[in-house]
């Protein structure tokens, strides 16, 4: 039992819905204009789960091997660090994992275009390339776009694409909003190992900017993702779906509520706030979904998805 505890910390379980979110939003909204797949749709969740256990995996693995986890340490403990997990035994389990990752990913092949397979090779690379390699993007405060881009743009452009045919400009505007609050994710955990970081010569964001600009970024991040989706409350609202407006709402009281935390604690104080920030983002994309598909079935929902196009 213990060591399993141990392989779900090294996981990170509590941050998995992260690349979850991107992924259930696109199919939400592949229901809402009756172009889902359900084959695509579930590959691209397994190739999500599985590329984000990859990059934790070897943000583990690289950062033991590069001294800057150590024992101790402020955040969630790492076992590789703590002696629980082997460095070779963590380095064989993160490629086999990367391995497994590319053959769900090769799978969608059938459902797209051969440039597919390139998409899919440049996501593994920054998989590990976020941890490892001679610029290792989290030392050098590149973490937060990666994010962004591969946990928001990518997950719901391309995982709608594979079921519709084609990308939509709805899912652009998700993909905006699941990223920014992919990035709130990463600024509590950049802001809790602050100190940490700077000892171990990692160039954070946090680092560069400090921890006032990054609790001020984190409010506009939550406050912005639903901003930008604006046009799809209004439509909602066209339709008769109010209470699709929900999920905005359910959000920012958490978010702000989250926020508070982050600028009023400190340390290993700051560990629930970073599932607390995961979990927000997750509540936020289940009641999306729901909203959207309700809305497919008992609104007059989807019947002009011109307005879209």
């Amino acid at each position: 039992m213990k060591r399993l505890k141990v392989w779900i910390e090294a996981i990170r379980l509590r941050t998995l819905p992260v690349s979850v979110s991107g992924v259930v939003i696109a199919i939400a909204m592949a229901v809402w204009f009756g172009e889902e797949r359900w084959v695509p749709a579930v590959l691209c969740l397994l190739f999500a789960i599985l590329a984000q256990v990859v990059s934790n995996l070897a943000n583990e693995y690289y950062d033991f091997l590069r001294g800057a986890d150590k024992k101790g340490r402020v955040g969630p403990r790492r076992g590789v660090t703590e002696g629980d997990i082997k460095p070779t035994t963590l380095r064989n389990v993160t490629f086999a994992t990367l391995v497994a990752a590319c053959a769900v990913g090769c799978g969608l092949l059938f459902y797209g275009e051969w440039w597919l397979l390139i998409v899919g090779v440049v996501i593994a690379v920054f998989a590990l390339a976020y941890s490892a390699g001679p610029y290792p993007l989290s030392y050098h405060g590149l973490g937060e776009a990666a994010v962004f881009v591969f946990f928001g743009l990518v997950p719901v452009n391309f995982t709608y694409y594979v079921q519709a045919g084609h990308f939509d400009a709805f899912a652009l505007l998700a993909s905006i909003a699941i990223g920014f609050m992919g990035v709130n994710v990463l600024l509590v955990n950049n802001y809790r190992d602050m100190e940490d970081d700077i000892d171990a010569g990692k160039h954070t964001s946090v680092v560069i900017f400090g921890r006032p600009l990054a609790a001020t970024a984190y409010l506009i991040n939550g406050f912005v993702a639903i901003f930008i989706l604006s046009p799809v409350w209004l439509r909602l609202m066209l339709m008769g779906a109010w209470w699709g407006v929900a999920p905005a709402v359910v959000y920012l009281i958490i978010h702000l509520s989250c926020w508070a935390q982050l600028k009023s604690k400190s340390g290993a104080a700051l560990n629930p706030l970073l599932g607390g920030t995961a979990r927000a983002m997750l509540i936020f994309t289940v009641l999306f979904a729901v909203a959207l598909v309700c809305s497919s079935y008992f609104c007059t929902a989807a019947t002009t998805t011109e307005w879209w196009r």
